[in-house]
């Protein structure tokens, strides 16, 4: 049998994001200079590890208008549209954005949001259905705010959308706004992150880190002392605020530097069987089993079964009782428990 070329040691995105908790926030230009050189399905691998881990994608650190051309032109006029409070009389009378717009205005949407969710949360499709609706608007409103970040905002209303859905499908208690804001706001970030993948933003941050770098030891030698933040920003003609971000991104692939085994991996085999749990999946499955190896078999399953972690869809509250002879209120008092126990690991 051939040797197989492969090793356990896991990769700079892996080992950057196993630094973070439950629940942090993450940049997305750091995790673009991670995954540069790392295929198509390492990025969707990432961005379902932080959906699966409830993380936030913060995209401040992009810039706007990256596209070119046809596709720049118009991201400018969406930029201005949606400053101007995404009028839909301002586009032509056949445009697609102006259509959906007209569309959502017409869509009945009624309901107390809170009520809703409460009924939503045990299983009521009809109230799934209203939250929707409801949610519709809210959806147009946060795409205005990510317009002009690489994306149409008419992409962004549609995965806005698909993050409204899982809010709903999710919900089981809480701030149920908060809560679907949060997922409105991931699904457009993971698909402003992945278009930003594309245009090649990684290698232009790993280029500005390369600058900065270069920068501070050439001042630190001219000066005989630490550069500051403003004197670096201004031999690099960037505005100090720029400055600052790539110097979080230093620091932080410094304390990833640190955080990486010191020992060496054990030789790998040449099983066939282990060439497959090398892949993402698996390492990304095997950890949530040990994160979730401290509760009982019973609360395993339930947030197995809320959250679809063995590849199935999220079930609702009352699904998951009936699987597990258990009612909705004692399904999301269990799971409250458990994830509060999952917090304090």
């Amino acid at each position: 049998m051939n040797s197989l070329d492969f090793s356990f040691e896991p990769s700079p995105w892996e080992a950057w994001l196993r630094t973070k908790q439950m629940g942090d926030s993450v940049s997305a230009a750091e995790l673009l200079t991670l995954l540069e050189e790392e295929p198509q399905q390492a990025a969707e691998d990432a961005l379902q590890e932080m959906e699966m881990a409830c993380m936030t994608l913060d995209i401040s650190g992009l810039s706007r208008n990256v596209a070119a051309g046809e596709a720049a032109v118009r991201l400018k006029q969406e930029m201005q549209l949606a400053a101007g409070g995404l009028d839909p009389r301002k586009l032509e009378e056949n445009d697609p954005l102006r259509v959906y717009l007209e569309e959502v205005a017409h869509t009945p949407a009624f309901g107390d949001e809170a009520v809703l969710a409460a009924d939503a949360a045990k299983g009521r499709s009809s109230a799934r259905e209203q939250l929707a609706n409801l949610g519709l608007s809210r959806v147009i409103e946060l795409a205005r705010e990510h317009a002009g970040f690489g994306v149409l905002l008419l992409d962004l209303i549609q995965e806005g959308s698909l993050g409204l859905w899982q809010a709903i499908c999710n919900y089981h208690y809480g701030d149920y706004a908060a809560h679907r804001d949060k997922w409105i706001r991931f699904y457009m970030a993971k698909a402003i992150t992945l278009q930003a993948r594309a245009s090649g933003v990684g290698q232009k941050l790993r280029t500005a880190l390369e600058d900065y770098r270069a920068v501070d030891e050439r001042l630190l030698g001219e000066l005989g002392r630490n550069p500051t933040l403003g004197e670096i920003a201004e031999e690099l003609h960037i505005s100090r605020e720029e400055a600052e971000a790539v110097s979080r991104m230093l620091d932080n692939a410094r304390l990833m530097q640190k955080a990486r085994p010191a020992e060496a991996e054990p030789e790998p085999t040449d099983d066939d069987e282990q060439a497959v749990e090398n892949t993402a999946l698996f390492q990304m499955r095997a950890r949530i089993g040990e994160l979730l190896s401290v509760l009982s078999e019973q609360d395993r399953e339930l947030l197995t079964l809320r959250y679809g972690l063995e590849g199935g869809l999220p079930l609702s509250a009352a699904d998951t009782g009936r699987k597990l002879g258990l009612t909705p209120d004692e399904v999301t008092a269990r799971e409250a428990a458990a994830l509060a126990r999952l917090r304090n690991k």
